[in-house]
């Protein structure tokens, strides 16, 4: 016969080690559901804090800027994600499409209706913070031609927009079709330092520097106002891709084809000691 010791026998009072995991998967589960606001909000606030700083996506709402981006009445306008940190560092430069805030003297060239309904405009604002795109009145989206210093006219014999009497290359400029490809003329300007004059790529459907605040000087947009610069279009699908900066003030055939490969010649050479000295660097650490 066996003696058993009573301390090693187990006691029906005793949970057992599956009734001792159920209050621990208990607790974190509610600590789950206690974390989920706390994650909510700060992805929240950090998509609040990207689309201040970093980018915001904007929806075009005309049809000015045809065909680079796409954006007309009764049609779905393409989204643009717009680069806020570039010009932090640097000003715009000829061939940047940007997008502005309107100066006083400029009205706008799209309608937008505003339901009437506080509680849908007020998810709306919302939502434009987390960069779910709507139409804005006060925003603009055009191309730079010319900046502080220069003097832009058009045209020439050629019907070019002309920048210091130079004819621009602009392969983005669009007509619509059955319309003559003859772009409006307008009087020579000289543009004042920390300004701007920007066209529409559509270029006969544009209300840009040409015809806002009547043209001149009141047409041109100061460069503090300038939100950012459009990078790539997010949406729809079917139109993703980069949005073209292409300055009109170089010419693409002007430098021979030996200068166009100078910088990525140079870039190969100055990449080769950085190279050896990185495996040497490494081969220090192993030893």
């Amino acid at each position: 016969m066996v003696d058993v010791d009573p301390e090693q026998t187990p006691s029906s009072d005793e949970p057992s080690s599956d009734a001792s995991d159920k209050p621990s998967k208990k607790k974190k589960k509610g600590n789950f559901w206690k974390e989920l606001p706390v994650l909510i909000l700060v992805a929240f606030g950090l998509a609040i804090g990207i689309q201040i700083f970093l980018g915001r996506v904007y929806m075009i709402p005309s049809e000015s800027m045809e065909t680079t981006l796409h954006g007309c009445t009764d049609c779905y306008g393409d989204r643009v994600l717009v680069d806020k940190v570039t010009f932090r560092f640097t000003e715009p430069s000829p061939g940047d499409v940007i997008v502005f805030r309107g100066p006083p003297s400029w009205q706008n060239d799209f309608i937008t209706e505003g339901t009437g309904n506080p509680i849908s405009e007020g998810l709306s604002w919302l939502g434009s913070l987390i960069g779910l795109p709507s139409a804005n009145e006060e925003d603009f989206v055009k191309r730079v031609i010319a900046v502080g210093g220069q003097t832009v006219k058009c045209c020439d014999e050629q019907n070019r927009v002309t920048v210091d009497g130079k004819p621009l290359d602009e392969p983005y400029k669009h007509f619509d079709e059955g319309t003559p490809a003859e772009q409006e003329s307008f009087e020579e300007l000289k543009i004042p330092d920390g300004m701007l004059f920007v066209l529409g790529d559509n270029r006969n459907h544009s209300c840009d520097s040409r015809c806002q605040g009547q043209g001149g000087l009141n047409g041109l947009v100061p460069v503090g106002n300038v939100i950012g610069k459009a990078r790539v279009i997010v949406l729809p699908p079917s139109r993703w891709g980069g949005v073209s900066d292409h300055n009109p003030q170089v010419v693409s055939m002007g430098a021979p084809g030996w200068q166009q490969n100078v910088p990525m010649g140079l870039g190969i050479v100055a990449a080769w000691p950085l190279l050896l000295l990185g495996r040497r660097v490494r081969d220090r650490f192993r030893r």
